[in-house]
């Protein structure tokens, strides 16, 4: 299992994460994407995972309502994947958002990516709902984890 450096990203720091989620995903996004879907938020927060000077993932969230932290957008690089990379970027969004009071984490993926839905399951979720998203057409899978129990 790797071993990587989780550090909360301030805003100077957002462009890392941005260069890396474009590596990963399409389409292709500014930082002014990101601080968009901030505005108006509670409690934003980016981590980074390093492995030296690398930046080899990143986990995306803020508060959806009172007591519910949203995990909104998270990735690895694809050359670390399946070392625990993702899973150490999830427990520390985790102890994080139950430091700050939340007791609920819930985040939504595409019916069709397989494999988050399966690390959501192993990281301890429950499917709680579905929901059409016509911009995709496809399937949302809703999940939450309670951070009390």
């Amino acid at each position: 299992m790797a071993q990587a450096d989780i550090i909360i990203a301030d805003e100077g720091m957002l462009a890392q994460a941005v260069e890396l989620h474009n590596t990963i995903f399409r389409p292709k996004r500014e930082a002014e994407f990101f601080k968009r879907r901030f505005t108006g938020r509670c409690n934003p927060l980016t981590l980074l995972a390093r492995m030296g000077d690398r930046p080899v993932g990143f986990w995306i969230g803020f508060e959806l309502k009172p007591g519910m932290f949203y995990h909104w957008l998270g990735g690895v690089a694809a050359d670390v994947r399946r070392n625990g990379v993702g899973r150490q970027l999830q427990e520390a969004q985790q102890a994080w958002a139950k430091d700050h009071g939340y007791e609920f984490i819930r985040c939504e993926c595409m019916n069709h990516q397989r494999e988050f839905i399966h690390f959501a399951i192993t990281m301890g979720y429950d499917i709680v709902g579905i929901r059409w998203d016509s911009t995709h057409a496809d399937n949302l899978i809703v999940f939450e984890k309670n951070l009390i129990e």
